[in-house]
């Protein structure tokens, strides 16, 4: 399969795993923010423990990032930079977020840590071989 008569590489494979992965993790948060809005009581967390937010807010902030994350998805499958921009920015915060529970959860934090990695490495360098 070429693009632009250029073949492309193995670690296109990564780009489309953090592609799949920006979706599901967008359309979980979507359901998170849904479920906020339509049914609160659905939550253990008590209102008092949201900080400074309702259910109300807390609903809507989770369904705007799980779109966002959502469009970005499909938007890093048809090679976006924009995109290639969001899904590096996520999977710095996953790997900080990661590396924050390493003393808890040491082996799923350095699995963890090494995928943001490697999708870092495959969005940046390989991410523009999906245009086309």
């Amino acid at each position: 399969m070429a693009t632009n008569n250029k073949e492309l590489s193995n670690w296109t494979g990564w780009v489309f795993f953090a592609g799949l992965m920006m979706i599901l993790s967008g359309l979980f948060q979507s359901i998170a923010g849904l479920t906020a809005l339509l049914r609160p009581t659905w939550y253990v967390a008590t209102e008092k423990s949201l900080l400074v937010f309702n259910y109300t807010a807390w609903g809507w902030i989770h369904l705007s990032i799980g779109l966002l994350i959502l469009l970005a998805g499909f938007s890093l499958l048809h090679g976006s930079t924009w995109a290639r921009i969001v899904a590096v920015v996520l999977a710095i915060l996953s790997a900080v977020a990661a590396l924050a529970s390493v003393s808890a959860y040491p082996i799923w934090s350095i699995l963890i840590i090494t995928i943001d990695v490697l999708v870092i490495h495959a969005v940046t360098v390989y991410g523009s071989e999906l245009k086309g």
